[in-house]
């Protein structure tokens, strides 16, 4: 398998990161293409398709100590399910799949949103979304069915001067994700994201996520 490209996005750290592609808009990202594979020729008529699937590495996981049975944070993290029956990284292969919306090709990247890679993420395929084959209304969702995660409320008790408009609307969005583990309860406990060059610091208190502080980085 040869890395062809990798993404450049605002989500420096795992941590944080929303558990699916498409659940945050906003969360933007640029392929770029390692030079070997840098040939506009090869993104011809990528242009007339609305969304990617992307196939890239986990990061931190090499296949070699992966476990038959995970915990999903859909069910909190408690209960274990096959793993492929699931969508973690700690897999024989360690490869991601994300559905993303391309929004230009531009100097032969790849401008795309509904990102859920860290920054540098290795990518190894890029495939266009074909609605006729890849789109099931028929289809069931298994577990993720019963489970799905209603986002929680967001509260700034601090200063977000630091961060522009389009900057806080795509934090808020990120945040209603609730990204605190799912297998802890409800604390005062506080818990620190990287996004963009900020550390957002917050806690989860009553399904609502409080961001306590905005610091440069």
């Amino acid at each position: 398998m040869k890395i062809i490209a990798e993404i450049k996005t605002d989500m420096k750290e795992k941590f944080g990161l929303p558990r699916q592609s498409g659940l945050v808009p906003g969360l933007k990202g640029r392929i770029v293409f390692k030079k070997e594979y840098r040939d506009e020729n090869a993104l011809r008529g990528l242009d007339g398709f609305s969304h990617i699937w992307v196939i890239w590495r986990f990061d931190g996981f090499d296949g070699e100590s992966w476990s038959p049975t995970v915990r999903p944070p859909r069910l909190g993290g408690n209960k274990r399910i096959g793993v492929f029956a699931t969508r973690s990284p700690n897999r024989p292969n360690p490869i991601g799949l994300s559905l993303l919306k391309l929004d230009k090709i531009e100097h032969g990247e790849l401008f795309v949103s509904g990102v859920d890679m860290r920054d540098g993420t290795a990518i190894y395929d890029i495939k266009p979304y074909l609605k006729i084959t890849d789109c099931r209304p028929d289809a069931k969702d298994g577990f993720a069915e019963f489970t799905a995660q209603n986002s929680v409320k967001v509260v700034f008790e601090c200063e977000t001067d630091a961060l522009s408009d389009e900057e806080l609307e795509t934090l808020t969005q990120t945040l209603e994700e609730d990204p605190h583990p799912s297998y802890k309860s409800e604390s005062d406990r506080e818990y620190g994201m990287i996004y963009k060059n900020h550390n957002v610091k917050f806690y989860v208190k009553e399904k609502t996520v409080i961001v306590k502080s905005i610091q440069n980085v």
